[in-house]
This record gives structure tokens, C-alpha cells and sequence, in this order.
């Protein structure tokens, strides 16, 4: 894993890679932190789960490296592929974080060892272990489609994928917006603001 991309993408806000990177690689507003966790980023560990069975994350405990950020497409709504222990496990073996498209239990559990989550909700009801999904392929989750390796940010802010195809590009982009929006002062800005936004009312026709 190279943790320098991980380590510099840690630092860019969820606002400014949305904004290079589209609607598309940003989660819905269904997957949020389930407690107050810190800004967390590294490269997908994807896992395909089939509905109502958790056997696939539970195998990824124990392959996926650590830094890795975790995404599991469960397709579920009705059970919990996570809970307390494999949360437990997963800070142990130094996974960065869970991001599932679905439920987790035992919340309490998982905030008192401050092991960030990113879901949709949770209730208390496991899955099974019967079924066999996918680890390492691509996968949907909160509507993005996330390949191995993508690197993958999340905070309060919500959850944004940069493919690893252009994480070099959208470092180098992000870096240049960052540092010119640092060097603008807000009375710039302003006038930048109503300026853009009065041209836009006259071609449309507004007089007032």
C-alpha cells in the first residue's frame, strides 16, 4: 500500500475532491458516520456480500491490509453483516475503517472503541454465514462503483472515492485549488461572487 497517497489524501477536505471528482464518485447521504469519527482515508478493500449473510466480511477481517478502509456491498437492509467483535477485530489488525452500504449492531460497543463506521443505520439482527459473495472485485456502495485499491475519504462530510487511476491527478488538482482559495481574501471573494452571479442573472433576463 503506499501510504503517501493515503497520508496526502487524508489532509484534503470531502468538499474539494467532490468538486474535481462529480456527483459520481460521492456516497449518498444514506451512508454517514454512525458516531462522531475522525476524517479516515485509505485504499477500498471491497467485499460483495450476499443478503443477509455477513460470511464474505467476516473472511475480509482476515485479508484485508492494514490501512485499508473496508466497503462492503451487503444489498441488505434487514440484518447486520458487523458487529462489536469484528469491529473489534478489524481496529486490532489495523483496518482504517468499515464503509457498508448497509446495517451494523452493537453501536454502542463500536463507539467506545472509536472505530470508525460509515452506514446507513443499525439493528441488532446478524446475518448468516452460508453464503459466498466476492472479495477483491468491484462493487457498488452508497451509489459509487469502487474498484480495489480506489482510494476512499470519509468524515462528517460524506464519503468520496477517487479511482487509483487518477489519484495522482486529483492530488495535484486538489493541491492547486487549496492553495488558491488560501491566497484569496474573503472581500476577493465576494466580489468574484457577485460578479459571477449578476452575469449569470443578465443572461437569463432578470432585471431586478
Amino acid at each position: 500500500m503506499d501510504t503517501a497517497f493515503t497520508d496526502a489524501f487524508q489532509y484534503l477536505p470531502r468538499t474539494t475532491l467532490a468538486d474535481l471528482l462529480g456527483r459520481a464518485q460521492v456516497m449518498g447521504i444514506g451512508i454517514r458516520p454512525l458516531w462522531d469519527a475522525p476524517r479516515v482515508a485509505g485504499p477500498a478493500y471491497t467485499v460483495r456480500c450476499e443478503p443477509g449473510d455477513n460470511l464474505m466480511l467476516h473472511a475480509a477481517l482476515h485479508r484485508a491490509e492494514p490501512g485499508s478502509v473496508v466497503v462492503v456491498e451487503s444489498g441488505d437492509l434487514d440484518h447486520a453483516p458487523a458487529g462489536g467483535n469484528v469491529c473489534a477485530v478489524a481496529q486490532r489488525r489495523g483496518v482504517a475503517a468499515f464503509v457498508v452500504d448497509g446495517l451494523v449492531r452493537d453501536l454502542a460497543e463500536v463507539r467506545e472503541a472509536a472505530f470508525p463506521v460509515f452506514a446507513r443505520g443499525v439493528i441488532p439482527i446478524p446475518g448468516t454465514k452460508e453464503k459466498l459473495g466476492t472479495l477483491g472485485e468491484p462493487v457498488h456502495v452508497g451509489g459509487v462503483l469502487i474498484h480495489p485499491g480506489d482510494i476512499v475519504v470519509a468524515d462528517e462530510e460524506g464519503v468520496v472515492v477517487t479511482p487509483a487511476a487518477r489519484r495522482e491527478e486529483i492530488l495535484t488538482a486538489a493541491r492547486a485549488k487549496l492553495a488558491k482559495e488560501a491566497a484569496e481574501s474573503l472581500d476577493t471573494w465576494e466580489a468574484n461572487h457577485r460578479a459571477r452571479i449578476d452575469r449569470a442573472l443578465r443572461e437569463l433576463g432578470f432585471g431586478g
